[in-house]
Parts: C-alpha cells; sequence; structure tokens
C-alpha cells in the first residue's frame, strides 16, 4: 500500500468515526431520534463534496460535519438542524439546488438550507449595498427561523477554530467580523460559551502577542487563585450539605478577552483587574420548591458567612434577561479582602446560559417562564421596523443595529404603571420613539417621578416616565448623539433622510438653474468636481448643501466645471503629505495594482510619503495594526482594536490589508498619556524631570488639573514607538504618589 492510499483510509476513517461522534451525541439526547434522515443528509453531503478540500488540506466534508457537531453537541438543536448544517454547503458550493434539497429533505430543511446559503460567504458582500442586504436576509430570516441563525454561528465557530490556514488579511477581516456582528448575537441568543469563545479566537488572531501575555498571566496567578477558591467555597459547600441541597460548584475566570477589553477601557494593567475569579452555584431544585425562592436562600445562606455588597445584587432570576439568561448573582467580601461574584442557578437556568434560547424551547412544554419568548419576539419585531425604512449606508446600519445586541435591560413604568423593558442608559426619547414613533418625532421632555426633564435624561430602573409632546416639534439631527436604541436611531434617520430629500430636490432645481444661466450644460457631467472641491462626498451631499444654502453657486463653481484650475483632492492626514492630485488612472485600475495578500512594510519613508495615519486612532510604530484602502485607493494605516476599524472589517473586509513596522526612530509622532494621582508638592517638577531629564523625551503640551487632594492630567509627548510610550510609563510608575498612567487611544 503506497502513501497516498493510506492516507486515504486514515481520513475515511476519521470522516466515520467524526460522524459517529455526531450520531452518539444526539442519541444521548432527549431529541426524537431520526437516525435515517440524519445518515441520508450525511450521505448525501459526503459525495457532494467528494474530492474537494479546505484551506488546511483535510476533506471538505470534515467542515459540515464539525458544524454539525457544534449545533448537536454545543448548541443542542435536533434532526432538522443537524440534516441542515450537514447539507448547509451543498447548494452554494455544487451543482444541486434548493429544489434538490426540497425533493430529498423536506420543506423545513430546505428553507433553512436556502436561508443559509442566501447569507454565505460571510455577512457581507463587496459592495456597500449589498452588505447592507446580506445583512438583512441574515436578520429576516432570524424572524423567520431562528435555526438558521444559530447554524450559521456554529458554521463561523469553526471558521474561527481553523482560522490559521487563512492569510493574514483574511483572518483580520473574519475575526473582526467576528467580534462586530456575530459575538453580540450570540449573546442576544443567549449562547454565553459560543460569544467567549468566539471573542477570545478574535482577540487571538487580532492582536497575538497580547493575546499570548495575558494568557500567560493568568497561568502565572492560577496556583495563588486556586488557593483563593479552595477558602472561599470550603464553608459554602459545609452549608448547602447542611441545608439538603445538591449541587456542584464551580470557578470561572475571567475570558483573556474581556481581561484585555476592561484593561483598555479602565486605563489599567492586568494586576488591577479584581474580578478575574468568579463562583458559580449550580444547584437541583428539591421537590415541590420553587426554584426562584431557592437562590434566594441559597443567597441568605451565604450572607451569613460572607458580608455582601449592598450595591451588587442582580435578580436576573425573576426579571430575567432578553435573551432569556436567568440566575442570582451577588458579590461577597472574602476572608482575604477581595470581593468574588457569586452566580446563583438551578440545573435549569445554567442549561439556559449555555445553550440560549435553544435550551428554553426545550422547557416550553415544561411550564417555563415564557418571558424570555416575549422580549425575544420584541427585539426581533424591533429588526423587522427597522428594516422596513431604507438603509443606504451599510455602516449607519451595522451601527444602528448593533446598538441593542450587548444592552443591559432596565425596567421602567408608563404613567397607568404598564411595564416597560428598555437597554441601560436610554434616554427619555428613546422610550417615547420605543411607544411610537409620533411620540419620539414630536417629544420636547418628559416628567420623570413626576418631575419636568429634557429629553436626553437617562433614565433609572424603577422610573415612572410620561412622555411630553408638542406638534411644533421637528426631528433634529443632534438627538443621534444621544439616544442609545436601535429604533430611535433608525427612526431619527429615516426621518432626517426623508428631509434631506427634500432639500436635495431643492438643489437639483437650484443646480439646474445655474448651469442654464451660465450655458454650461455641455459640462454638467464634471460636477463630481464641485463636490471634491467643497471637500463633499457625493453628488447627493452637494445637492443637500446647494439646497440649505450653504453652498451659493458662482464663478468657483463654474471653473471647476468647465476645468480652468487644475483640481485637486481634499487633504488627507497623511503624515507629512496634505494634497495628493487626481490621478489619471480609473479607481477600479488602481485597486486591482495593489496586492491584497502581501503584509504592507511600514517604514520610516514610506510613513512619511505612501501612507496615511488614521486619526480615528493615531497608530504608531509597534502597535497592532492594519490597512485600509480607501475610496479614493489610498492606504490608511488603523489600529486593529480601532472602533473605525472594527467597522471597516466587517463592511469592507476586501479592503483590508495586513501591515508591520519597520522603523527606525527616524519619525516624531505626538501621543496623549493620562496621568492620575493623590496631590502633593513637586510631583509636577518629578513627572517633568523624568520625562525631560532622564528619558529625554520631548513633552508638546501638558494639562493638569487638581480637585480635593486628586490630580488628574494629561501629557502629549514626542516619542519614536510604542517602547517610547511603554517605558514612560513604567518610569513615571514608580512615582509614589501616581496611581494611574496609561495612553490614551
Amino acid at each position: 500500500m503506497d502513501t497516498n492510499d493510506k492516507r486515504i483510509m486514515d481520513e475515511e476513517a476519521i470522516i466515520t468515526a467524526s460522524f459517529q461522534e455526531i450520531l452518539d451525541i444526539y442519541l444521548a439526547s432527549q431529541h426524537r431520534k431520526k437516525v435515517e434522515l440524519i445518515t441520508r443528509a450525511y450521505t448525501f453531503a459526503r459525495q457532494a463534496h467528494k474530492g474537494v478540500r479546505r484551506h488546511s488540506g483535510e476533506p471538505y466534508i470534515m467542515h459540515p460535519l464539525a458544524v454539525a457537531r457544534i449545533v448537536c453537541a454545543e448548541i443542542g438543536l435536533g434532526s432538522t438542524s443537524i440534516c441542515a448544517a450537514l447539507l448547509h454547503d451543498v447548494v452554494e458550493d455544487t451543482d444541486y439546488t434548493v429544489e434538490d434539497i426540497r425533493n430529498l429533505f423536506g420543506e423545513k430543511i430546505a428553507l433553512i438550507v436556502d436561508g443559509l446559503t442566501k447569507i454565505s460567504g460571510g455577512v457581507f458582500g463587496m459592495q456597500a449595498s449589498e452588505q447592507a442586504e446580506n445583512f438583512k436576509k441574515l436578520l429576516l430570516t432570524m424572524s423567520e427561523d431562528i435555526r438558521v441563525i444559530l447554524i450559521k454561528i456554529a458554521d463561523r465557530l469553526h471558521n474561527m477554530r481553523t482560522l490559521e490556514y487563512m492569510p493574514v488579511n483574511k483572518q483580520y477581516k473574519i475575526a473582526g467580523e467576528t467580534l462586530y456582528i456575530y459575538a453580540p448575537i450570540s449573546y442576544r441568543l443567549g449562547l454565553s460559551k459560543i460569544k467567549t469563545e468566539l471573542e477570545n479566537l478574535s482577540f487571538r488572531y487580532e492582536h497575538p502577542e497580547e493575546y499570548a501575555r495575558i494568557e500567560k498571566k493568568i497561568e502565572k496567578t492560577r496556583q495563588e487563585r486556586d488557593v483563593l477558591y479552595n477558602e472561599f467555597t470550603s464553608p459554602i459547600c459545609s452549608s448547602l450539605d447542611k441545608m439538603g441541597y445538591k449541587f456542584h460548584i464551580i470557578g470561572r475566570v475571567k475570558s483573556p478577552y474581556s481581561i484585555w477589553n476592561k484593561m483598555q477601557k479602565k486605563h489599567v494593567a492586568f494586576e488591577d483587574i479584581y474580578d478575574i475569579l468568579a463562583v458559580r452555584i449550580i444547584f437541583t431544585p428539591r421537590d415541590g420548591e420553587d426554584e426562584n425562592n431557592e437562590c434566594f436562600k441559597i443567597y441568605n445562606a451565604l450572607t451569613k458567612i460572607y458580608d455582601a455588597h449592598p450595591d451588587r445584587l442582580r435578580d436576573w432570576v425573576n426579571k430575567p434577561r432578553a435573551n432569556g439568561y436567568r440566575a442570582l448573582h451577588a458579590t461577597f467580601m472574602s476572608k482575604r479582602g477581595e470581593w468574588i461574584e457569586v452566580q446563583i442557578r438551578s440545573e435549569r437556568m445554567n442549561e439556559v446560559a449555555e445553550q440560549g434560547i435553544a435550551a428554553h424551547w426545550k422547557y416550553k412544554d415544561q411550564g417555563d417562564n415564557n418571558n424570555a419568548d416575549k422580549q425575544l419576539d420584541s427585539w426581533l419585531h424591533t429588526i423587522k421596523e427597522i428594516l422596513d425604512d431604507p438603509q443606504p449606508n451599510a455602516l449607519d446600519f451595522l451601527d444602528t443595529i448593533k446598538l441593542n445586541l450587548y444592552a443591559t435591560e432596565i425596567f421602567v413604568f408608563t404613567p397607568k404603571g404598564e411595564i416597560k423593558t428598555m437597554p441601560q442608559n436610554c434616554t427619555a426619547l428613546d422610550l417615547a420613539y420605543s411607544i411610537h414613533t409620533f411620540l419620539g418625532n414630536h417629544c420636547i421632555g418628559a416628567k420623570v417621578n413626576h418631575r419636568l426633564v429634557p429629553m436626553n435624561h437617562i433614565l433609572q430602573s424603577g422610573d415612572q416616565v410620561e412622555i411630553l409632546t408638542s406638534n411644533s416639534q421637528h426631528v433634529d439631527a443632534g438627538w443621534l448623539s444621544f439616544v442609545t436604541t436601535a429604533k430611535a436611531r433608525a427612526k431619527i434617520q429615516a426621518s432626517l433622510r426623508r428631509q434631506q430629500r427634500i432639500l436635495q430636490r431643492e438643489g437639483e432645481e437650484k443646480f439646474n438653474q445655474f448651469i442654464a444661466q451660465e450655458d454650461l450644460s455641455n459640462f454638467s457631467n464634471n460636477i463630481e468636481r464641485i463636490w471634491k472641491l467643497h471637500n463633499l462626498k457625493n453628488r447627493e451631499e452637494l445637492m443637500e448643501a446647494i439646497g440649505n444654502g450653504s453652498i451659493q453657486l458662482g464663478n468657483e463653481e463654474k471653473n471647476a466645471l468647465l476645468g480652468n484650475k487644475r483640481f485637486k483632492f481634499p487633504s488627507l492626514p497623511f503624515f507629512g503629505k496634505n494634497k495628493i492630485e487626481e490621478k489619471e488612472e480609473s479607481a477600479s485600475e488602481q485597486f486591482d495594482k495593489i496586492d491584497r495578500k502581501t503584509p504592507l512594510t511600514l517604514t520610516d519613508e514610506r510613513l512619511h510619503s505612501s501612507y496615511a495615519i488614521a486619526t480615528c486612532c493615531h497608530p504608531i510604530p509597534g502597535d497592532d495594526v492594519l490597512g485600509y484602502i480607501d475610496d479614493d485607493q489610498h492606504i490608511i494605516i488603523h489600529k486593529r482594536k480601532c472602533p473605525v476599524a472594527d467597522t471597516l472589517k466587517s463592511s469592507h473586509g476586501d479592503r483590508i490589508l495586513a501591515a508591520n513596522w519597520d522603523t527606525h526612530k527616524s519619525l516624531l509622532f505626538h501621543v496623549p498619556i493620562m496621568v492620575k494621582g493623590i496631590d502633593g508638592i513637586g510631583i509636577l517638577n518629578e513627572i517633568t524631570t523624568i520625562i525631560y531629564q532622564q528619558l529625554n523625551i520631548g513633552i508638546q503640551k501638558l494639562t493638569i488639573e487638581s480637585k480635593d487632594g486628586i490630580f488628574e492630567g494629561t501629557i502629549w509627548v514626542n516619542v519614536h514607538d510604542a517602547d517610547d510610550v511603554r517605558t514612560i510609563c513604567n518610569s513615571l510608575k514608580k512615582i509614589k504618589n501616581i496611581q494611574t498612567i496609561a495612553r490614551i487611544d
């Protein structure tokens, strides 16, 4: 037997074993045993993908098998979903059609496969309109059959688990898209374990060094955490044993992504994250007992052992989150003087927490609380309302939807005592739009607990709210700066677009009159020169500006149309370069010349002349970065963690480029550093002495303010790279009274 034959036999054995594992997991579940149907789907998919291999080199059928296993074992779905998972790439990648699937496997499986095929290849296509449309398809199929998005999440999870075989620029695109869309949707559907894994895998590929550093620190502190865990849980176990509970306790370590995210947001070091360890108590309800009440009985038992934090009791038992999550969260002071969060769940609550909506379905027929169903239906109804309005800009559409994916709920009351569930940090205007679009469009303020407040007032749980309106009120673009819900933002944008269309029509009339008066009809196709002259993005923006009077058509615009003056592109944020003359080549020709598979090498010379430094995140040598090809074929350098880059990875993934630094400390970058601590005589002198004299680094600007014995300031320093910033921060940390120091992004 030659090597090739042996390899084929080994692969056949692996494929067969993988399918048998799925059957074993399925047969051990409570689902109806439709083994014959699943076997037919497997045989069909295996034949359809015969001879095809993935980027990893393994037979393609291993991917549908892996997705089916996730669907069965990790999400807990049944035979229909397992079959759809096995068949999910057949229609897209082979000559078989949805009609073939319908004839062989029935209507339900065909509909799910059709839904998956429509949103295949990732959420997004090549063009902005296609990106918005494909994401709409995903949301629409979610509302028609939630299993479509659940299988799509399983598909994405396996792709993330095998992402190492993709080119680096594709890794950034897929990881960014995952973090931006799939992780939040997983959270919204209650798939907490999958959401955490998606976040960690995205973090691992976007910031490999940071990921490895945090993993190493977690492992280094493991022994200390184990001692703390054993000391903390030992008296709890004894107490619950005396109460006669069947239970098990597990320690939950905060994920690397969550730790890193908190470090970024709070500007703190790993050592300053104090909630890395949490404890989860999972109990078996006793016969005849209400499991909700039992959660509080266990909580009361814990308060006799440890002091509870008065402001950190979270009752998700009686008021579940919108994704169906139920548990009682409390925080206790350990004997070592550290706060530790404890999550108290029944077995049923834990299963719903791990498997989300799929597990909730399982308990529907057992009299389970249907609040999660109502919350999900409400959310899907909001999504449908947003989809009803045209969304010309894909990025605005994505941001609008994403607003509600990670929202934590509060509960407010109408004047008649009706309870309304709203996202945390929502405003009175958000509530107005949640009740009715008319209320939102004409809102002038509200009465909260019988006190008059403005429309941007942030609501608190338990508030009673009366919305105040006026027919003379009109929607204002400034409202977008403080609303927090997807529905409010979508309705405001829809109203503004209606206003913009009116102004654009008026602008078109004024422009047509202008070219008629000046006899410029032969040059009207050169209108692009006018909007670029005024640093606008497109014809629509130009017509709106003409319509509202902010642009008065005159000699400058006439010369632009005639081409009497050489036209310049608007200035870009290039390091050392302000303007680029119009290229003769078409944009598509330039785009094709860029090798998107080869990482950019960012040298001192190229930074000075060829690439733009993004003004949204101000990357410097040493930061994890990527390149983005904009509409004018300029390459913009962003930090990989930049929020703008996150959106671009999701919406324009084909324009993302891998990038590496190769600089030699010849260029200076201006970087702000935040410093905070206890005020004292000479503290400012100590700071400037270290930066100027010891480190020989220039200070561009310094602002500092002291109040009640605490000072806080920002220092703008001239540095060559991220190593210089770390040196400054490490040196300033040695000053006795400094408590916090971090670079500001």
